[in-house]
């Protein structure tokens, strides 16, 4: 009588695959804490704006619009006049006064909005707070061809220049 043998598998037999599995977490993906750039709105208290933790709900958010109330603050707070903040949204600075508190703002402003909440709260912590960033953006710098920082502020590019700057300012790199 014959004894069964354990079937062993053989060197090169194909084994059933299983689909590498990666999780990370979303927040990898931000560039900056999102509950900064919402405090640069001050728009904590809006229900709206407590729902955005990545850099998808800031996009959801900018197609939906941003309420003009939020361009008030970041206003307040970054000391911009409404005057530089109509030059910086491609708009007239009369249709910015006609907007009423609650309105909506159309996409294009509202996207530079949250460009400037994002810029002006990784620049606060940069260089260690807002009042600090405020005097850097309003200061000649020789790097940005002897240019304010605030000069850049109209177009992305421009802002995304800005962004890096900060960055080789908090790694040490100055020119």
């Amino acid at each position: 009588m014959k004894k069964a043998r354990a079937k062993t598998p053989r060197k090169y037999e194909e084994k059933e695959a299983t689909p590498p599995v990666v999780e990370e977490h979303s927040e990898a993906y931000l560039t900056q804490p999102a509950a900064h750039t919402v405090a640069m709105l001050g728009m904590q208290q809006n229900a709206q704006f407590r729902s955005v933790a990545s850099d998808n709900d800031f996009i959801e958010l900018i197609r939906e619009g941003v309420p003009k109330e939020a361009m008030n603050n970041l206003m307040h707070k970054t000391g911009i006049t409404n005057t530089e903040m109509a030059s910086i949204t491609h708009t007239s600075d009369r249709t910015l006064r006609r907007y009423e508190d609650e309105d909506l703002l159309p996409q294009e402003q509202s996207e530079r909005v949250i460009e400037l909440a994002r810029l002006y709260s990784r620049g606060s912590e940069v260089l260690g707070g807002l009042d600090y960033f405020k005097e850097w953006m309003n200061t000649k710098l020789i790097p940005l061809g002897d240019k304010k920082p605030k000069e850049f502020l109209d177009t992305s590019l421009g802002i995304d220049l800005l962004m890096k700057t900060l960055g080789r300012i908090e790694h040490g790199v100055f020119a």
